[in-house]
Order: C-alpha cells, then structure tokens, then sequence
C-alpha cells in the first residue's frame, strides 16, 4: 500500500496556530492587548475550540489530528505561551455527525466563548457549521476537509490548510487515465456532502478526458453496507476504483472485492485515515494507492526535510511516542 501517516497533515495546522496567534515580531509588545473584541482571550490564556469524532466509526481521525495538534500547542505552551498566554483547547465529541457538531459549536460559541474554533474533522460535520461561523464572526482554523463548499465562496472565517478534493481527484485521474493508460474508472462514495464533492471532482477531472464514471456506488455514513454499491462496480468491470470513504467501509469493501477477485486499482483519497486502513487491510492492502495532500514526515534520498518536519516529528514522539 502506498501510504502515509495521517499525522503528517498536523504539522501545516502547527504552522497556522503559530502564524494565527503570533500577530506581532516584536515579544515586547502585546498586541492582543489592544483587541477591542477580547473574547476568548484573558490576562493569562487564549481558549479555543473543537468539535471532532474522538470516538465511532471516524474517531482515529479525530484522536490522530488531535495528537498532532496537541504536541505543537504543548511545546508553544511550555515556552510561556503566546504573549505570556497558555492556549488552551476545550474539545467536545461529535461522533462524526453534523447535529452534534452542530449542536457543539454553538456550545463552543456560546457557553464556552472561545476565541476561535480550530482542528474540525470532516465535510459533512464542518459545512454544516457555516452559518453559525459567520453568524458569530468567529475564524476557524485547520479543518481537515477538501470540501469545495469551503473555499468557494471565498470566506474570510474560513482558513483552510490542505488541497480540495476536486485537487486531488484530479491528481488521482490524471495518473490512472495519463500514466497507467487506464479508462474505466468507478467511483465508490459516501452518501453524503463528503462522497458528493469528492465524486463531482472525478467527474470533472474525467470529463476532461471525454470520459464519465463507468459505475457509481455508494454507502450511508456510519455503515458497513457496501455490498450494493460494489455489486454496481464489479459489474461494470471497472480497471480503477476511486473511493470517497472512511477507513472502515472502504477496508470492507477492498476485502470482500478481493474475496470475489475483482482486482482493479483502488484508490483512496487522504481523508480515509492511511494507516489505519493499512491495519485494517493488512496483506489485502497490497497494491492499494492513497493520496496525500502533504509533506510526508519522513526523511529519504529523495524527499529532503521541509522546514519544520524535524520539529514535528521530535514533538510528537515526545509528547506522543
């Protein structure tokens, strides 16, 4: 399996914390100070906030993002803070589904009264908060989503930090059709705001090349039900499979599609949690292609250190060895 740990993506949103909250070169001086809105903000701390799946079906991804966030914050933290200020993360569960994310945010925004919301995971959880963000006027920072509904249009409260998925669709079409001459392409998704923007990127992306998905399937978030969505596949005779899912119902669906020896390229893009899929998948991962839409943290020949991996990859294995 071609894959990289999801952690990786966590050292740009150590870079955006440090970016975001260090608004002045000068240490002397304390701009925070001359905020007119100091919500969020006290003499000693700045709070902020999250809503992500910590548990289910989606919590790897929640825990993973947080693990990476939390080395960066606690390094910063133990150096005395922004402007002498601990940031501090309240962090509240949401299983991966959009009411409670919904219903958390407002918490966040309301009762907890941080100063800026951060580490959302995922499309249908995180679009689904748009209009209390600019409702509240409140930035959020570092969601790790490719949704389109988040960049266009443009946002000002709305930091994103990693490619669209239309980005890397199209990355993915363009090295099955241009490099591995294939033209039969499928596409297995989620059945909801994340399946649907990573499937209109394929479609795009092909469309370039005169071709339309040959078969689509799809599942219900938060289920295993992929039998029907790869009994579409397998009857297309698909060469290339490229999936829009979490690491639990696209592990399923490579194994049983295995199991009936229905082999073709299977393609993940990086919101499906690269390492646990390789757990899951184990021998049947052979041959299977995840993209990622950031530095892999690991030195070799020929992929150089870019700044601040080092220091990703000693933080983490202090505070998260």
């Amino acid at each position: 399996m071609i894959k990289l740990k999801i952690k990786s993506y966590l050292i740009i949103i150590f870079m955006m914390t440090g970016l975001f909250f260090i608004f002045s070169c000068n240490p002397s001086e304390d701009p925070l100070s001359s905020f007119g809105d100091k919500t969020g903000i006290t003499e000693d701390g700045i709070l902020i906030g999250s809503s992500l799946a910590l548990g289910g079906h989606a919590g790897y991804l929640g825990t993973q993002t947080l693990h990476g966030a939390f080395s960066y914050i606690k390094h910063i933290n133990e150096k005395g803070g922004i402007h002498k200020r601990k940031i501090k993360i309240t962090t509240l569960d949401d299983g991966y589904e959009p009411a409670r994310c919904l219903y958390n945010t407002q918490q966040l925004i309301l009762e907890n009264k941080v100063f800026s919301l951060f580490c959302y995971v995922g499309t249908p959880t995180t679009v689904k908060i748009i209009p209390l963000i600019n409702e509240a006027k409140i930035p959020l920072i570092g969601m790790f989503t490719g949704a389109s509904r988040l960049r266009h249009p443009v946002n000002k409260y709305l930091i994103n930090i990693r490619a669209s998925y239309y980005q890397e669709t199209k990355a993915a079409v363009d090295m099955i059709v241009k490099n591995m001459n294939l033209n039969r392409v499928a596409v297995f998704y989620q059945y909801d705001e994340y399946g649907f923007d990573g499937l209109r990127g394929a479609e795009i992306a092909l469309k370039q090349y005169d071709l339309k998905p040959v078969a689509k399937g799809s599942y219900v978030r938060g289920t295993l039900d992929v039998e029907a969505g790869l009994e579409k596949i397998i009857e297309s005779d698909a060469q290339a499979v490229i999936m829009i899912g979490t690491y639990d119902s696209c592990a399923k669906f490579i194994t049983v599609a295995k199991e009936r020896e229905f082999s073709p390229v299977f393609h993940n893009v990086s919101f499906v949690g690269s390492k646990e899929l390789a757990r899951r998948l184990g021998d049947a991962g052979e041959g299977v292609i995840v993209t990622q839409v950031v530095p892999p943290p690991k030195k070799s020949s020929s992929n150089p250190s870019l700044p601040g991996v080092d220091e990703y990859i000693t933080l983490l294995a202090k505070y998260y060895p």
